[in-house]
């Protein structure tokens, strides 16, 4: 069997020849700051994207693709600057990126003014496909209202109250505005919401004030937490012996190195959109095998995510016949192209991808170092109501 290059190599190499390239693509993302760990997943993801989808050759219609890399550090400003440099300087066909909801809004309107593509992974929030949406805007990863349904299906339940902690930025006020929203169909309501700085590390006033909203009601009594990056709010709430006010903590999924902390929460239960071992499909068996063989673990939450953007982009290059923006367009919308979830398809209307979510519940084995989040139901595209906003 032909072997492949490793996509770190293509990389390099792709570089290197980037003024002779005919297809460019701009990778714009925080490759350092906070969220460096999502960052380097997702990067990987859309290398092994790229190079799955073309088989190893790193080509389409025989035109060489480059990626150009470009770090955002985790700024708006940042995102905004380079996304103009990407398009105008380095006349990439189109971009992909970037990690932070924040950054990513800065950056739609780049898209816009330059009329050039930008396929958003893995940035979250509701208003990057909704408010804030424009045309060119086009979106692999799931949407905050994705998070919400799936965990509102998950979580919710007769005699159920739900109190929410979430970082207050776009990610985590799109995603419990999204979460409410999801609730309120399903005829329940948040009890209690508190919104802390991204980078708290103390949670001691919040969760006070949560415990002290919810000691008095009768029935389950759940707090649910939407993070991204540190702190461990989970672990630190944990501490103050919730279990007093007979509340429990419930989440969603998350990235491997994060799962180790939920060990110390067998039974929880929430969605997710990606844990390697639970979809079933010809992609993600490639991914899970190339990716244990190359970097020594399981691919993790964002690689698959990152995985589907590569691949959306040859597929969509290849259906359009070439790079113009608006054949790309024409071909993008209502696409459907196989990815290591399953089928993935972008609605027409707003450009999100649709895509299937998993309810799990959380299994503890000594022998593994994370969490297990044990599948309980696949939520399919079929299951999951999530509303146009844009």
């Amino acid at each position: 069997m032909k072997k492949w290059l490793i996509s770190g190599a293509i990389s390099a190499l792709a570089l290197t020849s980037a003024a002779s390239a005919d297809i460019k693509i701009a990778h714009v993302y925080g490759k350092t700051g906070p969220y460096e760990a999502y960052a380097k997943q997702s990067h990987d993801g859309l290398m092994l994207g790229l190079e799955y989808a073309t088989g190893g050759t790193m080509e389409i219609n025989g035109e060489k693709i480059v990626v150009i890399e470009k770090d955002t550090q985790l700024k708006p400003d940042n995102g905004k600057a380079l996304l103009e440099e990407a398009y105008g300087d380095d006349e990439v066909d189109l971009a992909v990126g970037p990690v932070s909801s924040g950054v990513a809004l800065a950056m739609l309107p780049v898209a816009e003014e330059y009329e050039k593509l930008l396929i958003v992974e893995p940035a979250v929030a509701d208003s990057i496909t909704g408010a804030n949406y424009n045309r060119y805007i086009f979106r692999t990863g799931r949407n905050s209202s994705q998070d919400a349904v799936a965990n509102a299906i998950a979580l919710a339940g007769e005699d159920v109250h739900i109190a929410t902690l979430a970082q207050d930025y776009a990610f985590g006020r799109d995603g419990i505005s999204a979460f409410r929203e999801a609730l309120e169909g399903q005829g329940q309501s948040i009890t209690h919401e508190e919104y802390v700085p991204t980078d708290t590390t103390d949670f001691t006033a919040a969760a006070e004030r949560i415990f002290t909203a919810m000691k008095n009601l009768e029935g389950n009594k759940k707090l649910f937490i939407i993070w991204a990056g540190g702190g461990n709010p989970m672990g630190k709430i944990q501490a103050m012996d919730p279990s007093r006010f007979g509340v429990e903590i419930a989440t969603g999924g998350n990235i491997l190195a994060a799962m180790k902390a939920y060990k110390d929460f067998p039974g929880l239960e929430g969605a997710t959109y990606y844990y390697y071992d639970i979809p079933k499909n010809d992609v993600n068996n490639w991914l899970v095998k190339t990716h244990q063989e190359r970097f020594g673990t399981p691919p993790d939450f964002f690689t698959a995510g990152g995985m589907s953007a590569g691949i959306a982009v040859v597929e969509a290059i290849k259906k359009a016949g070439g790079t113009d923006t608006e054949e790309l367009i024409t071909a993008m919308e209502g696409m459907e192209w196989e990815t290591p979830k399953g089928t993935m398809k972008f609605r027409a209307e707003d450009h999100q991808a649709m895509q299937t979510m998993y309810h799990f519940k959380i299994k503890v084995d000594d022998n593994v170092e994370w969490a297990i989040p044990e599948l309980v139901r696949e939520l399919k595209l079929e299951d999951l109501p999530i509303p146009v906003r844009n």
